[in-house]
């Protein structure tokens, strides 16, 4: 196998309303309208090539999973997400990148990611 890229994550939301207005009103994405009807609750959201997929079902336990977000100035999306009173870890350099973190209204776990962040 050779894989070209990663086309899609899906999570498990409690609520997909909310869900849906938290991964596009706060954070960006933009809602597609081409998810076919499963039998079951869920959002398609765009982000950056990339797609993110609700699916209304039980939330797991948190136990270190969570996906990340790569954004051009970590620091100032930190800045923004707490003026809009979310709570979001201080920036943490890994190698020569830059790392916060922050829940979804589920409980799910998103790292902000800055690649080549000065220290």
């Amino acid at each position: 196998m050779q894989p070209l890229d990663i086309h899609h994550v899906s999570i498990n939301v409690s609520d997909v309303a909310e869900a849906l207005a938290f991964y596009t009103g706060v954070l960006g994405g933009v809602e597609r309208d081409d998810r076919p009807d499963f039998g079951f609750g869920g959002a398609w959201i765009d982000f950056g090539g990339r797609q993110l997929h609700l699916i209304e079902a039980p939330v797991p336990a948190e136990l270190g999973q969570h996906f990340a977000v790569r954004v051009a100035d970590i620091r100032a999306t930190i800045e923004e997400l707490r003026a809009r009173g979310l709570e979001v870890s201080d920036a943490v350099p890994v190698a020569s990148n830059l790392q916060a973190f922050l829940k979804d209204p589920a409980g799910n776990g998103i790292e902000l990611h800055e690649v080549g962040a000065p220290a």
